[in-house]
């Protein structure tokens, strides 16, 4: 076991998948001699050389779609996209190419990708370095979309995208890149796509979330505790898919839900898991399901702290709920 955050538990996956598979490379801006703006593929360029760590112009639609024929041919490809807001000029590669391959071809073909890219606020980057756009690949069927909250999952989920063979957006919170430490196997293994995590358990609220507002939630729990109030965190860990089944549990056991993320309202990804608690487990609902989001609006600079949510606004929330 090695102490771990969650970019050098990034930066480590890699290096053991490169060097587990021969087929496995990365591309991108900067991502070569520079080691990455947060420097997640530092050291790799010197160990590997050009023909696996390829600096490349500043041109998402190139990347994604160089990658794209690279998977086609055999290869595994990890472009990464230094920011996500930087993604949407590789839109249309992603949604209409990558994800539909599998789908027109019979099966006969697929895409093993992995587009890792940082996400999120929290690094006073602004409106076009601090998106969350997560809901616009999750609903996009023939894409996996993996968010870790930790090193250990980080390096698990990671290697289970590498593995697979359909196109993946790793999704990395990079206001927790160096935040959160954990003690990281340095063995290989993977964690599941599709399998959510019951970081706490609890009776009287679920709360679920995945990335950044992870914490946040795990803070408000244990906020809640001085007032009696007993928490569930569920950590999702990938939203496409996503583990419907474990949210549902909860929820019928505690009757009440809160549902954390940082993208705007109208349309994030805590709407699905709303509308599935509503479609499946309202007549377990003891109050209304409870949404702490980003507002509609573009991410700002300088009220970055009043934009996003923190653990007093779920705390606000799960007694919202409880007061019903």
């Amino acid at each position: 076991m090695t102490v771990m955050t969650l970019i050098q538990a990034v930066t480590h996956t890699l290096d053991q998948a490169m060097g587990r598979d021969s087929n496995v490379v990365i591309l991108g801006e900067d991502v070569g001699k520079n080691g990455g703006v947060f420097r997640a593929t530092d050291g790799l360029w010197a160990k590997y050389g050009d023909a696996r760590v390829l600096d490349t112009p500043l041109n998402e639609s190139l990347i994604v779609g160089g990658a794209i024929g690279m998977a086609l041919y055999g290869l595994r490809p990890v472009p990464e996209i230094q920011f996500q807001d930087f993604i949407f000029p590789a839109f249309d590669q992603i949604v209409s190419e990558a994800a539909k391959i599998r789908y027109r071809s019979g099966g006969q073909y697929s895409v093993p990708m992995v587009i890792r890219t940082p996400y999120g606020g929290g690094i006073r980057g602004g409106h076009y370095h601090s998106q969350s756009g997560e809901a616009y690949f999750a609903h996009t069927p023939g894409l996996q979309v993996v968010i870790p909250s930790n090193p250990v999952d980080a390096k698990g989920l990671l290697h289970a995208s590498i593995a697979s063979n359909d196109p993946v957006i790793f999704m990395e919170p990079k206001k927790i890149y160096r935040a959160v430490k954990a003690d990281v196997n340095e063995e290989y293994y993977t964690t599941p796509i599709g399998k959510a995590s019951v970081v706490r358990e609890g009776d009287d609220v679920t709360l679920v979330s995945y990335g950044a507002m992870l914490p946040l939630c795990t803070a408000a729990a244990e906020a809640a505790d001085k007032a009696r109030i007993s928490c569930e965190v569920i950590d999702l860990r990938t939203i496409n898919p996503w583990d419907r089944a474990t949210v549902l549990a909860s929820v019928r056991k505690t009757g009440r839900a809160v549902i954390v993320n940082e993208a705007p309202l109208t349309g994030g990804f805590a709407s699905e898991v709303s509308a599935t608690i509503a479609e499946h487990a309202i007549e377990h609902l003891l109050a209304p399901v409870k949404r702490v989001t980003g507002y509609d609006t573009p991410f700002p600079y300088t009220l970055e702290n009043l934009y996003m949510p923190n653990a007093n606004k779920v705390l606000a929330a799960i007694e919202e709920t409880i007061n019903f």
